[in-house]
């Protein structure tokens, strides 16, 4: 894909959704750490009903780790590896207390040290909450990257190397955001809705899905 057409592409994606953000609901950047950690191989809904539950609890390091281990699970039971997630967190909360302060770190070194926080939490955390330039690559951007062409590679490092690469500066900041919504909500892993898709035209992927486009022309109307 040449950078006019990948240009254009983030273009059309910020006209149409110009302040994009995650759809885990959060106030604090403790909240937003905790719901990243829980979201992984779970949807953004069931992290959000359980995120509703256990915050008037504990929304703190401090609270949390009062709670327990088999405290947070009661909460968190509906969302998968939820054993593993509680302990997790309680040693995170535990590290937060110990090694700054009750805070979230402000840098991916110490983000990534924290239990259960790989290289993807901590891009989201540094992107949403501090507003660093980073990509966190999921298997949305990953799909939607490779799908389209717009960055290619074998492996969710390597995608995020290229997207880092190849977006324009100016849209890096929400890059991530863009795809992962898109990838969530039109560029299905299964059946793409490529002919109700913004970027279709710009879209580099060979195999576009034909029965909606195959509709429009059928039934001669414009969509």
């Amino acid at each position: 894909m040449n950078a006019k057409k990948r240009r254009a592409i983030y273009e059309t994606l910020k006209n149409l959704n110009p302040y994009p953000t995650t759809e885990l609901e959060y106030t604090t950047s403790f909240e937003l750490l905790i719901a990243v950690i829980l979201s992984a191989q779970a949807t953004d809904i069931s992290v959000n009903k359980a995120m509703r539950q256990i915050l008037p609890i504990a929304n703190t390091p401090k609270a949390m780790l009062a709670l327990g281990e088999e405290g947070i699970e009661q909460y968190i039971k509906a969302i998968g590896l939820y054993r593993i997630k509680a302990k997790n967190i309680i040693s995170t909360c535990r590290m937060l207390l110990d090694k700054h302060y009750g805070e979230v770190p402000n840098n991916r070194k110490a983000l990534e040290a924290l239990p259960g926080v790989g290289r993807k939490t901590a891009s989201v955390v540094l992107n949403t909450i501090f507003g660093h330039p980073t990509i966190a690559v999921d298997t949305h951007v990953f799909r939607v990257a490779n799908r389209t062409r717009l960055a290619t590679g074998k492996n969710v490092r390597a995608v995020e190397v290229a997207l880092k690469k190849l977006t324009p500066a100016e849209f890096q900041h929400n890059a991530h955001h863009w795809l992962i919504l898109h990838g969530r909500h039109v560029c299905y892993a299964r059946a793409p809705k490529c002919g109700n898709c913004v970027i279709e035209t710009l879209c580099e992927f060979k195999s576009k899905t034909y029965a909606f486009t195959q509709k429009c022309i059928d039934s001669h109307k414009v969509y």
